[in-house]
């Protein structure tokens, strides 16, 4: 037997053991042959080819200890939230005025098992497991996930809470699927919270679709805090609709090597997407992202974001991607890569990339490297500030328009008290 028809085999008993439905396990295996086809994914200017992205482990089912995560404390019964540990679902809190209105949020499997008429006409639909090694990998592996569907005209004023927990003391890949759906009209926040319990070398492959349908909105933030030893491979798709509304807020602060793909595609006409990240490295970490807007659709607006600190020995790169396609008349696009390097051992690059292929429309792109402004340190310290203290303040102001996007004061709290451990952790070596 050949190791392609063993993987399949393999695959095939691992998704009947899990009640999955023949379609699901046909994709899944057609996933697995093009894994024989495809190439890693293209980042311009940035070397992950010898990266362990791709776990030596068959699709499996493991429990987690659930004592190993800390149980929230759900005291208010409007709040929602739910907690993933590896491929455990701990914890779900959906108020039931939300669950009569007919919200459904769920693990993945559920969805598919429950729902098979949303599950089946969205999943992996944004996302192509064809486009890349890792997407096909993906989708032939994938674990664990959440679901959420949100109606027509349903509007969440409070934002919905995702903690998901790599177990990462068990030699085990997380492959988590989140896929959001917000149907005609319907508005909502959701926060996600990436963190790792354990000291295993793992692979974590996150893959998130959001499905913004006509006049809907998603705030979509993510604090990404996964340990220094998971290598992660990401991609953030959004698919948005006519006059629909996608921000994306993101705190890289994976201490581990990262590469990733966040892409907005404006495709009904008056769409908005607004693309905001800021990423901190330290050590000898290496981070590599893509964050591309692509203007489909009319009078849409897609706008980047992007600020980063590099500290010690580390590598960031950001690449911005504006594309504009031929009809998108009205359409705008603008971008800002900017990075502050802080240590003569980094290494790092702000790369603005703008696709224009329709005259009727406005574009521009802005993109700085360099250190700390000096003016700012010399009036702080002037005052008497301690010089580290001075660059924490002026990196916290500099990353401040990303910040302030999150939603949630407790998430954003969070995402400060990280951003200061790193930034001092940074500064010892200095």
């Amino acid at each position: 037997m050949t190791e392609l028809n063993s993987a399949k085999e393999q695959i095939s008993a691992a998704s009947k053991a899990n009640n999955e439905s023949p379609q699901l396990t046909d994709r899944r295996l057609s996933a697995r042959e093009w894994m024989e086809k495809l190439h890693l994914p293209r980042m311009q200017r940035f070397a992950f080819r010898t990266w362990p992205l791709i776990a030596d482990r068959p699709l499996r089912w493991i429990k987690s200890d659930a004592n190993l995560v800390e149980k929230p404390e759900v005291d208010d019964d409007e709040v929602i939230k739910v907690t993933q540990f590896g491929q455990t679902m701990l914890h779900v809190n959906l108020p039931q005025k939300l669950q009569d209105q007919g919200v459904i949020l769920t693990d993945i499997f559920t969805a598919a098992h429950k729902y098979p008429e949303l599950f089946d006409k969205y999943f992996m639909t944004t996302i192509n497991s064809k486009e890349n090694l890792l997407t096909a990998y993906h989708l032939a592996y994938f674990n664990t996930g959440l679901f959420l569907y949100i109606p027509k005209n349903v509007e969440i004023e409070r934002p919905i809470e995702a903690e998901i927990v790599q177990d990462s003391t068990q030699n085990e890949p997380l492959i988590s699927h989140i896929l959001v759906i917000a149907d005609r009209g319907s508005r909502i926040k959701f926060i996600q919270h990436l963190t790792t319990v354990g000291d295993h070398e793992n692979t974590a492959n996150m893959m998130i679709e959001l499905i913004a349908q006509e006049n809907s909105e998603i705030d979509f933030s993510s604090l990404d805090e996964f340990g220094p030893h998971t290598h992660t491979y990401f991609k953030r798709r959004a698919e948005i609709g006519k006059d629909a509304h996608v921000e994306w807020a993101v705190g890289l602060m994976n201490d581990g090597d990262t590469v990733g793909d966040m892409d907005s595609e404006l495709l009904g006409d008056g769409g908005y997407a607004n693309s905001k990240m800021i990423a901190v490295t330290t050590r000898d970490q290496e981070v590599g992202i893509n964050n591309r807007v692509t203007n489909h659709g009319k009078h849409t607006t897609g706008l980047i974001n992007q600020r980063g600190v590099i500290l010690e020995k580390s590598e960031l790169i950001f690449n911005g991607i504006g594309q504009i396609i031929h009809g998108a008349h009205g359409a705008k696009a603008d971008q800002q890569n900017r990075v502050l390097i802080m240590s003569d051992q980094a290494r790092g690059d702000a790369n603005p990339i703008l696709l224009i292929d329709e005259n009727d429309v406005e574009a521009g792109h802005a993109a700085s490297v360099g250190p700390v402004d000096q003016q700012q340190m010399y009036y702080l310290m002037s005052r008497g500030i301690p010089r580290a203290q001075a660059e924490r303040m002026v990196i916290r102001g500099f990353l401040g328009a990303v910040l302030s996007a999150i939603p949630a004061a407790d998430v954003r709290n969070k995402l400060i008290t990280i951003l200061e451990r790193k930034l001092a952790d940074g500064q010892q070596y200095e």
